[in-house]
């Protein structure tokens, strides 16, 4: 695992070639590539996207001219393709050249046999975005989440891009079922996390998101369920990231009026 400005890295270096998960954003690819050279003489071979965001793509561009094969959800080459925009962030992304477009899609399930490892990549769908992957290193024990896991922040879900909150928890729910205690799981932003990691941010995400569900039953609006504060319990360790306690309780308010 890689941190940095953007999205967590996952690196596999061995005997095959170097597997890089997400690349965060442009300036940065010089430090990402300093780095794994610190590791390896090997250049970087295959790059998988997570999802389309900026903070996980952005250096795109840069390792397709430098070689790399990027490997990507079949809705994450869509994105990319075309103007987007990301309501909640009130921002609008323009097409990517041809050289950061992912290369090799997929709809549902990949799998890499490299470095020793056998590593699956398996679609989750409506999750953070309509294009997520889950990275599976079997062998080395270790998956990857993408978005869909902020270790200890609490997380954006971009229901402009197809996002929801069920979606997230059935993608954690997917990882809890296979994870032992020994497992390391890498989110898409915050620390490097354990299964108890991850069950502690299921049991935020469901509770909050359950509490709006039912305010939203009974028709509260939506500075009703910010003055009523249904994050209070969580804030102390989830509040302190890039979403605020009530932009998170908004987000979820506007992702739950959606379905």
């Amino acid at each position: 695992m890689m941190t940095g400005s953007g999205g967590n890295l996952g690196v596999s270096v061995g005997e095959d070639a170097v597997f890089v998960i997400d690349d965060q954003f442009a300036p940065l690819t010089p430090k990402i590539q300093a780095a794994i050279a610190k590791l390896t003489d090997k250049p970087v071979k295959f790059v998988l996207n997570t999802h389309w965001h900026f903070d996980h793509t952005g250096g795109n561009e840069n390792v397709g001219k430098a070689g790399a094969i990027i490997v990507a959800h079949e809705n994450v080459r869509k994105r990319l393709s075309a103007e987007g925009f990301i309501e909640f962030l009130g921002m609008k992304t323009k097409p990517e050249p041809k050289i950061a477009l992912p290369v090799v899609t997929f709809t549902r399930d990949l799998s890499f046999h490299l470095n020793g490892d056998d590593i699956e990549v398996h679609h989750v769908p409506r999750a953070h975005t309509d294009g997520d992957s889950i990275v599976q290193f079997r062998k080395s024990n270790v998956v990857h989440m993408g978005d869909t896991f902020f270790n200890k922040l609490y997380p954006f879900i971009d229901t402009s891009s197809g996002g929801s909150v069920a979606g997230v928890i059935a993608a954690v729910d997917r990882i809890l079922k296979v994870a032992g205690d020994d497992t390391k799981i890498i989110p898409g932003h915050g620390p490097l996390g354990n299964k108890a990691d991850l069950k502690a941010y299921r049991e935020m995400l469901a509770a909050v998101s359950g509490n709006i569900r039912s305010q939203i039953g009974a028709g509260k609006t939506l500075e009703q369920v910010i003055a009523s504060k249904p994050t209070a319990k969580y804030d102390e360790v989830w509040g302190k990231g890039f979403l605020a306690p009530e932009k998170f309780v908004a987000m979820l308010y506007g992702n739950l009026k959606k379905k």
